[in-house]
């Protein structure tokens, strides 16, 4: 079969990638948690972290423009909380330690940009449509 030009798959996308390796470091600081604390903050944080990718997949399995950028809004609003707010609490708490903090805040950063530039990227496509 053949594949269509300027087709990417969902794997090869750069933002997804970014999501899947925040969720995998997510993991790492989720698996280190007690059972209390992964009650009171892990769960949420590992499902806010892991809902970063879920929603840029689902995104992408939708036709209409406004439909694909609602699911990245949903997308950027999880990696906020995320980061912004569970991970800040967990440094703030010593539950991790700065080095951490760091790496997963820069891979954040990273995909944030990302994130930003997808979102833009489709209004764009649309815009040259009409």
């Amino acid at each position: 079969m053949e594949e269509k030009k300027g087709y990417i798959k969902l794997e090869d996308l750069e933002v997804y990638k970014l999501s899947r390796e925040l969720s995998r470091k997510g993991w790492v600081i989720y698996k280190k948690m007690d059972w209390q604390t992964r009650k009171i903050i892990g769960d949420q944080f590992i499902e806010s972290t892991d809902s970063i990718g879920a929603n840029i997949a689902d995104s992408y399995g939708r036709f209409h423009y406004l439909d694909r950028i609602r699911f990245l809004y949903n997308s950027r609003g999880s990696m906020i909380e995320s980061v912004n707010h569970w991970l800040s609490l967990m440094l703030e708490r010593e539950i991790i330690p700065k080095e951490e903090f760091g790496e997963f805040k820069q891979v954040s950063d990273k995909l944030s940009l990302k994130l930003n530039n997808y979102i833009q990227s489709i209004y764009n496509s649309k815009k040259e449509l009409k």
